[in-house]
């Protein structure tokens, strides 16, 4: 099984290395589907019982929002054949431990080759989840990409209304790059077995990869929205209700998640984020990360004019440098000249009031 993968994961990066260069459509050629073909056993069997895991509804009913056409499931009619043969699935903790080690290694000896480095994405469970009256398929994707090889790989978590709406989006946007890349497609039926689950999850993985393949589409706010909105909402609102353990795992996967895609839109977002990673820090009694964050978050800020952040992040930067015994006296002064020329009050909003009205669109 790691063979396998570690093959399609060298094979991935090998074809995009030379066509890097090219842009549009013909950069990479595409699959003309993104569902599996028929004859597509080896991968489909190694997804049922290597590192995907997933739980299997015992009937099939409507996907409701995502899916149509109501088709019960006799009981036994799940994964068939060779899909059937291997035993059951890890469970998801291992499955996502054991890829994150491969990916790890493959990054590992891989950084110091000429080959230019994408993010590679693997859907490792998908569990069937009932929230009546609606069903449907949550895929937890883990996405790696360069940077130090300890470093645990990101997770999200997305539902197939959630790739589609992305497609629509870009399709409107973007009808020419968006024609060579392909979806999988709705189904009237079986959408709760393994086999629908397994080649959706590889559909999904080709997709996103397609995707970042093609400059134009790489850097669309659409897509950044999709990998880092959902869990930098659910952080704010976890913050706001002093959850911060919880928090601070959100705003480290949406951070992460930003410095690999990049920040085409503007820092906001990323400032935002690093608000929240020091909120936490300091209601956690980690004074030296919150101060960490602080200063990353002032080194975006630069020079230029004053952003509504500024004094904010200013404050709690020379506040947590007196609690450490460390010199505050650039940011003091900075913060001092923001106040006398009326361009912050006395004193500024603190970073976690930010974080309250800040409105994620």
């Amino acid at each position: 099984m790691a063979s396998r993968l570690l093959h399609r994961l060298r094979h991935a990066l090998a074809s995009d290395g030379p066509r890097e260069a090219a842009a549009g459509p013909e950069a990479e050629q595409f699959p003309e589907s993104s569902e599996l073909e028929d004859d597509d056993a080896e991968g489909l069997s190694s997804r049922l019982s290597g590192t995907l895991s997933f739980t299997s509804a015992e009937d099939d009913e409507d996907e409701d929002d995502e899916e149509a056409g109501p088709d019960p499931l006799a009981p036994g009619d799940g994964a068939s054949g060779e899909d059937a043969e291997p035993g059951p699935p890890p469970d998801g903790p291992r499955g996502s431990q054991l890829l994150a080690r491969q990916l790890q290694d493959f990054w590992k000896k891989s950084r110091n080759t000429l080959v230019p480095q994408r993010l590679l994405f693997e859907v490792t469970s998908a569990n069937v989840v009932k929230d009546p009256p609606s069903k449907y398929v949550l895929y937890t994707l883990t996405v790696m990409g360069p940077g130090p090889p300890d470093r645990q790989p990101a997770q999200i978590s997305r539902r197939y209304s959630d790739f589609e709406r992305l497609h629509r989006s870009l399709q409107r946007q973007f009808r020419g790059p968006m024609a060579a890349i392909s979806f999988p497609r709705k189904r009237l039926r079986r959408n709760f077995t393994a086999e629908t689950i397994a080649r959706r999850s590889r559909a999904f993985e080709q997709f996103l990869g397609h995707l970042l393949a093609v400059p134009e589409l790489r850097h669309a706010p659409d897509l950044q929205d999709f990998f880092v909105l959902p869990e930098l909402r659910r952080a704010q609102s976890l913050t706001c209700t002093g959850l911060y353990r919880e928090a601070l795992v959100l705003w480290a996967s949406a951070w992460q998640l930003q410095t690999q895609l990049g920040t085409p839109s503007g820092p906001d977002r990323p400032l935002l984020t690093l608000a929240g990673l020091a909120v936490c820090h300091q209601e956690l009694e980690d004074p030296a990360e919150a101060r960490a964050c602080c200063e990353r978050a002032l080194q975006l800020l630069g020079d230029k004019s004053p952003h509504p952040f500024l004094a904010p992040f200013l404050e709690a930067h020379v506040r947590l440098s007196w609690h450490l015994g460390l010199d505050k006296s650039q940011s003091e002064a900075r913060l001092q000249a923001l106040q006398e020329a009326g361009l912050t009050p006395k004193p500024p909003p603190s970073l976690k009031e930010l974080l309250i009205k800040e409105v994620l669109d």
